[in-house]
């Protein structure tokens, strides 16, 4: 499909206007594409041939409205850092319609109402950052929003210092948030919230539009969604940095990519966000954070759905993230079931882990090719014990598999990625795009695509972090 044959439609306006703002995009200066995404043009069905065209990047930069734009930003609010914030919205994103049953969103596309007294912008090192990782996690199977493009200009945003602006055209089955919901709940709207509720069973839970008891299958069903989620994450050791509840997903994605990062070292009490002074969003605290959001969630939906029957779902929580987390992790192991002892030997690898200062990443790539030779294992840690500990508990569990070991390695390489995409690679990128090169950020993308895959080409990313860069923290602008 051509630019100008799309017809964007736009559901989330029939919803009452206390929900959305219409306001038209602002364009940056002299604006010109650094990548575009075509698998997500084809999921789309948009032409390839369209992303290098000169409307393509009017269209990203908001200068271009097909058939049936109507531009807004939504309404929200959220518990930041545990704190509530009554009104937060769509501060630098605006909303241009919905395509296949994808809401395409511009990112750094001006002020909204929402914006307070930022200036609705993003710059370029942010942008690289969520136009990448939101492929990377594609790549990885966990859920998360897409990214059809990321364009940059000669457009002057200040920050701390002056940067280049930059818009990254982000798409999404949803983007109603915890935080949507905390907003009419306590405003008190009860009409707009059970509408919002409404419309989000149509959007992301068709299924239960005609159930019985609709509303509280619709968070038993939330419930589940974030603890698969939240499973993902810990087992390829990413940490979203800020898990406030209008970052968390009614969807149950990964959304807003903010100061997140994948673990270096493994690090269970790891911090990526130098704002988040306690530690609340640190690693090993995310699932914990999980289930405080859903119940806020659970306090925003209480007018609609009886608190005794949501607590009930809520409880279980825990149970459905333990069973998915171990259900991975013993994938990861390449054991052929899950056994009830399985949940020991994963606490004491990351017990192990934890102490021996070891690249969580590239261990279980190793490990997906461990014959019983230990040398290769034991190299990647500061003292053997430990592991040889392990070890031994280890080869007793792999003993009860069934699958060879040929098949073991085989379906341990399709699970263990080779590559992630960790900050000081993203920065490499970022620091050669400020110099007015790309060629990272391809490079970069390709890997996030197939993260499985060997790249000998880029061999020297699949290694341990340099010292210097381990487990760094970064703000919420990065």
């Amino acid at each position: 499909m051509k630019l100008n044959e799309l017809k964007l439609t736009n559901p989330y306006l029939n919803l009452p206007s206390e929900c959305h703002d219409r306001v038209n995009p602002s364009p940056l200066h002299e604006p010109f594409l650094i990548h575009a995404n075509r698998d997500v043009a084809q999921m789309l069905n948009i032409d390839t041939d369209e992303l290098y065209s000169e409307d393509f990047v009017r269209f990203v930069n908001g200068d271009y409205y097909p058939e049936g734009s109507d531009p807004f930003a939504m309404c929200y609010a959220g518990h930041q850092f545990g704190h509530y914030v009554p009104r937060l919205g769509d501060g630098r994103a605006i909303n241009i319609g919905t395509l296949n049953g994808w809401h395409l969103q511009l990112k750094g596309a001006g002020q909204t109402k929402y914006s307070r007294s930022g200036d609705g912008r993003a710059v370029l090192r942010s942008s690289i950052r969520e136009y990448l990782m939101s492929e990377a996690m594609h790549g990885l199977g966990i859920d998360t929003t897409r990214a059809l493009a990321i364009i940059g200009s000669e457009h002057s945003v200040y920050r701390q210092e002056w940067e280049k602006g930059s818009i990254v055209l982000r798409v999404s089955p949803s983007w109603v948030r915890f935080g949507t919901f905390e907003y009419f709940a306590h405003k008190k709207k009860f009409k707009e919230l059970e509408a919002l509720a409404d419309y989000a069973i149509d959007e992301s839970y068709p299924h239960l539009k005609d159930s019985e008891d609709t509303y509280i299958r619709f968070f038993t069903e939330v419930v589940e969604r974030t603890a698969k989620l939240l499973a993902q994450w810990q087992s390829v050791g990413f940490n979203h940095g800020v898990m406030n509840t209008d970052n968390m997903s009614i969807h149950g994605l990964t959304i807003d990519y903010g100061p997140y990062a994948f673990l270096d070292v493994y690090d269970h009490n790891n911090i990526c966000n130098h704002t988040d002074a306690y530690g609340r969003y640190s690693f090993g605290n995310q699932p914990n954070i999980a289930e405080w959001n859903l119940r806020a969630l659970m306090a925003a939906l209480s007018p609609m759905i009886p608190l005794d029957k949501m607590e009930h779902a809520v409880e279980r929580f825990g149970t459905l993230y333990s069973e998915h987390y171990i259900a991975i992790m013993s994938g990861k192991l390449g054991l052929d079931a899950v056994e009830e002892k399985d949940s020991d030997i994963i606490k004491q690898l990351l017990g192990a882990l934890q102490g021996l200062q070891v690249d969580y990443t590239l261990f279980f790539r190793t490990l997906s090719r461990y014959t019983g030779e230990r040398k290769e294992i034991l190299s990647l840690g500061l003292y053997h014990t430990p592991m040889h500990d392990w070890l031994d508990v280890y080869d007793k569990r792999l003993a009860q598999n069934e699958s060879s070991e040929t098949e073991r390695h085989e379906a341990m390489l399709q699970t263990n990625p080779k590559y992630v995409l960790k900050n000081y690679m993203l920065q490499e990128a970022i620091d050669a795009a400020e110099e007015g090169s790309y060629r990272l950020i391809d490079d970069l993308f390709a890997i996030a695509k197939e993260p499985f895959a060997e790249h000998p080409q880029f061999e020297r990313w699949a290694g341990v972090t340099p010292e210097e860069f381990r487990n760094t923290k970064l703000s919420c602008s990065s």
